[in-house]
C-alpha cells in the first residue's frame, strides 16, 4: 500500500476526519481477505499548517502576485510529506484546490485533485448541476467550474449575497464544534437555490471539510439525502480517490 501524505490543518478537525476516513476504509478493505487477522494499515505522514497563516496568505483572483505567500505556505508543507516518504498527497483542506495547478508546480509526486475527484463522481452518479456550499474563494472558483464542465456538470453557488454569507457564519460555526442547526439552514439554501432550477439532476456540494460535520450520521458517506436535499461530500469523496490511489497497482 502506498505512503499517503496528508496536508491537514486547516482546520484541524478536517484533517482528523481524513486521517480516520482512510484508516477505516484501509481497515475495512484489509478485513475482506482476512477477518482474523490484525488489519495492516497503510503508512501515513501529516503535516498539519497553521489555519490563522493560510487565511492570512489568501490571494485576490485576478492577482497573481497576490496569492504567491498561499501557494509557497502549501507547496513547503507538501515537499516536506515528499520528504518524509509519502508517495502521493491529498491537501484536507477544500479552498487550496482552488489553486491546485500553482501549488503542486514542481513537486515530485502527485497531490489528488478534489475538484477531480467530485467532478467524476457527479458524472458518475448522473448529476447535471451541482451548488456549491463553501468558502467564498471555492463558491466563486471559475477553476471548480472548469473542472466540473470538462465532465458535463454544470457548478453554480447561492446567487443571494446573504445566503453566500451565511454558510461563511455556518462554517466558523462549525470550526468552532458547535452543529446546533446548521444541517436546517445548510438544507434551507440548498433548496431556496434549487427553487429557480428546473434540472432535476441538481444535487447540493458540501464542498468546504468543516460542512459535513453538520451531518453526523453521513459525515463519512459520499452521497447521502436528507430533508429533501442530496448532497455530495467533497471531504468523503476525496478520502475515497486517496484511498484507491494507495491500493492501485498503477
Amino acid at each position: 500500500m502506498r505512503k499517503i501524505g496528508i496536508l491537514g490543518g486547516v482546520g484541524w478537525r478536517a484533517g482528523a476526519e481524513y486521517y480516520a476516513g482512510l484508516c477505516r476504509l484501509g481497515e475495512a478493505w484489509r478485513s475482506q481477505a482476512d477477518k482474523s487477522a490484525v488489519s495492516p494499515m497503510q503508512e501515513m505522514s501529516i503535516e498539519s499548517l497553521d489555519q490563522a497563516t493560510a487565511i492570512a496568505c489568501l490571494g485576490v483572483d485576478g492577482d497573481e502576485a497576490s496569492w504567491s505567500r498561499f501557494d509557497a505556505y502549501h507547496r513547503d508543507a507538501l515537499r516536506r510529506l515528499q520528504a518524509a516518504g509519502a508517495e502521493f498527497a491529498i491537501m484536507a483542506s477544500v479552498t487550496p484546490h482552488h489553486r491546485h495547478a500553482q501549488i503542486v508546480r514542481g513537486l515530485g509526486i502527485p497531490v489528488i485533485d478534489l475538484f477531480d475527484a467530485v467532478a467524476q463522481k457527479c458524472a458518475r452518479i448522473g448529476a447535471r448541476q451541482l451548488m456549491i456550499l463553501g468558502t467564498s474563494h471555492t463558491m466563486a472558483s471559475s477553476v471548480f467550474r472548469a473542472v466540473l464542465a470538462r465532465h458535463g456538470v454544470e457548478g453554480t453557488a447561492p446567487r443571494e449575497a446573504a445566503a453566500r454569507a451565511l454558510i461563511g457564519a455556518l462554517i466558523t460555526q462549525l470550526q468552532h464544534g458547535n452543529i446546533d442547526g446548521v444541517a436546517a439552514r445548510l438544507g434551507g439554501i440548498a433548496k431556496a437555490s434549487f427553487a429557480s432550477s428546473t434540472d432535476a439532476g441538481s444535487v447540493a456540494c458540501l464542498a468546504c471539510t468543516e460542512l459535513p460535520l453538520a451531518f453526523p450520521e453521513s459525515r463519512a458517506r459520499e452521497v447521502f439525502e436528507t430533508a429533501g436535499v442530496t448532497y455530495l461530500n467533497a471531504a468523503a469523496i476525496h478520502i475515497a480517490a486517496a484511498f484507491e490511489r494507495t491500493v492501485s497497482s498503477t
